[in-house]
């Protein structure tokens, strides 16, 4: 069973509804390196997203990663972090927990949403 072939020319208007999803996707990433003071990580990953002006699988497959690293690499660890600091408090942490899976939810299908539509036929 083979793949479906797309024509190019109909490619952007099947993927608008996709790009809002990873441009928020990375502003969230973004908005939790602010919330730390951190410039130089939000600035680039607040404009990580412009990579898609190059139109090149190269750039899409680069946000799909990045957003991939960002759940293991700071939304995991921060829920565990902020779920640990709730407990030790005697705070209640299960919305925030229920919140973060959320959010790395909502990131993971953001980085599936945005993946190429059609993919190269054997000739």
């Amino acid at each position: 069973m083979g793949y479906r072939t797309l024509n190019p020319a109909n490619l952007e208007s099947l993927m608008f509804w996709r790009i809002p999803l990873l441009i928020l996707a990375y502003l969230l990433l973004a908005a939790h390196f602010l919330r730390f003071g951190a410039m130089v990580p939000t600035v680039l990953i607040g404009l990580a997203p412009l990579l898609l002006l190059t139109r090149q699988r190269w750039a899409v497959l680069a946000l799909q990663g990045g957003l991939l690293i960002g759940v293991l690499a700071v939304w995991l660890p921060s829920t565990l972090d902020f779920i640990e600091m709730r407990k030790a408090s005697g705070a209640p942490w299960l919305r925030l927990a229920g919140i973060m899976a959320g959010v790395m939810a909502f990131s993971l299908g953001a980085a599936w949403a945005i993946r190429p539509l059609w993919r190269p036929t054997a000739s």
